[in-house]
């Protein structure tokens, strides 16, 4: 007999070799019909996989992240039967889970797919799921593997199986494919019950461009059609609230290919917008007890060296810059906390002095390959607002909650209400990608977690996730439109301090070395702002839209009028522009509409004669029609609301 161990204590005994379908089936049978894989001592298994020893058990359904991922990933391997159904001989890269969906990558050969044959394949996919064809694991050696792949001319997977060693190297089969794959996967083909393929785009295999283009096709699956159908009509409204569609209509920003791929050039508009959301925090900062800093651009490649980023990153940074100096080289920023280890060594701490915060919203650069790059939420160069703390060990709980009450301020004011904060931990087996001694990780990842249990955070546990030199907390926020986006960063660091040799005299006039942490409410201004864009749909606060009023004369006659009216607006520090086209009133309104602006002032004769302004309201087809006040009136009326906006932050 084993003992497993549920997730609320409790203890129950089995015979050795039962799996987690059966224990949920011995719980209760419509648990079971929901189950689609299983987490044993933290790690992610089948839910039809042996349990052969004392565990802990965690079972998965549609309702876990990584539930979905079992039930997407199992989706790639059928989407893959299916296509090699209709083109033999395809070869099958990699196929994993991502955010929403899965993808595989393949290669037709000399054959072509397209979205024309999206029906098709996602008709098999539904023929081959009804079949509820179970997913076997079979445990494979290198060399039964290699003979297996050789004998397919498949040179995908012998390339993968390069960097797998023997004894650890699994097959999985459902129908008619078998891949080579480490799992996990859902008990049968049967629980997918709705699918759609999504688009095709072009992937170099192993994202490498000097090899070959393999196919790459999104899809997505779901347990219910009416889920499926749900997700389709979001998909449609995401389209509306593309960021990059709205950032070229609201002029915010744009993209040069003779600037560079992933470089983005923030336009007047989305320059002030960041310069509001910049603004705003900074005061929050300084009122937090946060010191400004400025670090260049370049650091010596010894910087990156010491802090552990060259060699974790180093191959995909922009190439190094040499001097005439031989053997110098610089490298693009790819972080900002090395350089604020140096700021903090410029003279003698003591504990008295501590904590020490600076801040800086400082850019960086980092290679993404050109596949990879999206809009401004993944581009080569950004900027972070990033802070680094320096503490004594006894001030890190304290400063860390302070550090979450700073992230809710920034969520509130910007409406984001529905998040989780996700406690990033190091992987429970392979301790190999982590820099520091076990002792400084436990420190830190029991910080982190008693800091977000006394602020009375929703939290989820992910091991694996963390930093390659600490634990994180990271907050996963749901948009206007339910879907999932991290934003904002909280990290524990005792190894970067070690590395440079941070240190304070403590009380007992001893050298101390000091906890780092690492913060950045935004994360980046470029992927905060993107979110924001999809999240208001364009239409942002009134304390924060680049525009805050548009003036509109009826005529050509009342141009004058309207730049007075934009003067006095202007001295009550109200944003507002004056559209002195010859076009007629109805399409300077719609024109004014599209661009999102809060508010319109119509001036004409009466207008004029009576030295006030017509009111309306964007977006509200009811009630937006103000009226005619005055100027003074109107001007009230803005600074109001938007006062009243900035109170309510804080509350």
């Amino acid at each position: 007999m084993i003992n497993i161990t549920l997730p609320d204590g409790a203890v129950r005994q089995y015979e050795k070799g039962t799996n987690a379908l059966q224990v949920a089936q011995s719980i209760s049978e419509g648990l079971a019909r929901n189950v689609l894989g299983a987490k044993v001592n933290g790690e992610v298994w089948d839910a039809t996989r042996p349990i052969e020893t004392d565990s802990s058990l965690n079972l998965l359904t549609w309702n876990d992240t990584q539930g979905k991922e079992t039930m997407w990933h199992s989706s790639a391997h059928l989407m893959a039967e299916a296509i090699e159904s209709f083109y033999p001989g395809t070869k099958f890269g990699i196929g994993p889970p991502i955010e929403n969906g899965f993808y595989y990558d393949i290669d037709l050969g000399d054959k072509m797919l397209s979205s024309d044959d999206f029906s098709k394949i996602e008709k098999k996919i539904m023929e081959l799921a009804q079949k509820k064809n179970s997913y076997v694991r079979k445990e494979v050696s290198k060399a039964d593997a290699i003979s297996y792949f050789q004998e397919k001319g498949d040179e995908y997977k012998l390339d993968l199986l390069e960097g797998l060693d023997d004894g650890k190297i699994t097959f999985y089969t459902q129908g008619n494919f078998t891949d080579l794959c480490r799992g996990p996967h859902i008990p049968n083909t049967g629980y997918i019950k709705a699918v759609k393929l999504l688009s095709i785009a072009g992937a170099y295999w192993r994202g490498d461009e000097t090899k070959k283009q393999l196919t790459r096709v999104y899809a997505i699956t779901f347990p219910k059609q009416k889920e499926l159908d749900e997700y389709l009509v979001m998909l449609e409204e995401a389209k509306k609230r593309d960021h990059r569609k709205l950032g070229r209509e609201l002029e915010l920003f744009a993209f040069s290919e003779k600037v560079g791929m992933g470089l983005p050039l923030w336009l007047p508009n989305g320059a002030a917008l960041r310069d509001r959301l910049q603004n705003f925090l900074q005061k929050a900062q300084i009122k937090a007890g946060y010191l400004p800093v400025i670090t260049p651009h370049i650091g010596h490649k010894q910087l990156y060296v010491t802090s552990g980023h060259y060699e974790k990153y180093g191959k995909d940074s922009f190439q190094p810059i040499k001097t005439p100096q031989e053997g110098e080289e610089f490298f693009l920023k790819p972080m900002n906390c090395p350089h604020h280890c140096e700021i903090y060594k410029t003279k003698p701490r003591s504990y008295k002095d501590l904590p020490v915060r600076f801040a800086e919203f400082g850019t960086v650069y980092r290679y993404e390959q050109s596949g990879e790059l999206h809009g401004l939420t993944r581009v080569r160069g950004f900027t972070q607002d990033d802070a680094h703390l320096f503490c004594r060990p006894d001030q890190v709980k304290e400063e860390f909650c302070k550090v979450i009450d700073l992230v809710l301020y920034v969520f509130n004011a910007l409406g984001f209400t529905d998040y989780t904060a996700q406690i990033s931990l190091r992987d429970k087996v392979d301790r190999s990608k982590y820099i520091g001694t076990d002792e400084n990780w436990e420190k830190a990842e029991n910080s982190i977690i008693e800091a977000a249990a006394e602020k009375g955070l929703k939290t989820v546990i992910e091991y694996g996730e963390a930093a390659f030199y600490g634990p994180k907390l990271d907050f996963m926020v749901r948009d206007a439109i339910g879907r999932k986006w991290q934003l904002g960063t909280i990290q524990v660091d005792y190894n970067l301090p070690e590395r440079f040799e941070l240190e304070y005299t403590g009380s007992d006039n001893m050298k101390h070395r000091p906890v780092m942490i690492h913060r950045a409410p935004f994360g980046s201004m470029e992927r905060f702002v993107a979110v924001l864009i999809e999240h208001c749909a364009g239409k942002f606060p009134l304390w924060l839209t680049p525009e805050q009023v548009g003036i509109l004369p009826i005529s050509d006659k009342y141009i004058d009028y309207a730049l007075k009216v934009q003067e006095m607006l202007k001295n009550s520090d109200i944003r507002a522009f004056v559209d002195d086209r010859s076009e007629k009133i109805g399409k300077k309104i719609r024109d004014t509409e599209l661009k999102k602006v809060p508010y319109m002032l119509i001036l004409g004769e009466k207008e004029e004669a009576d030295g006030t302004v017509s009111v309306r309201k964007q977006g509200d087809a009811e009630n937006g029609d103000k009226g005619a006040m005055p100027i003074s009136s109107f001007a009230d009326l803005i600074n109001t609301e938007v006062k009243e906006r900035l109170e309510s932050f804080n509350k």
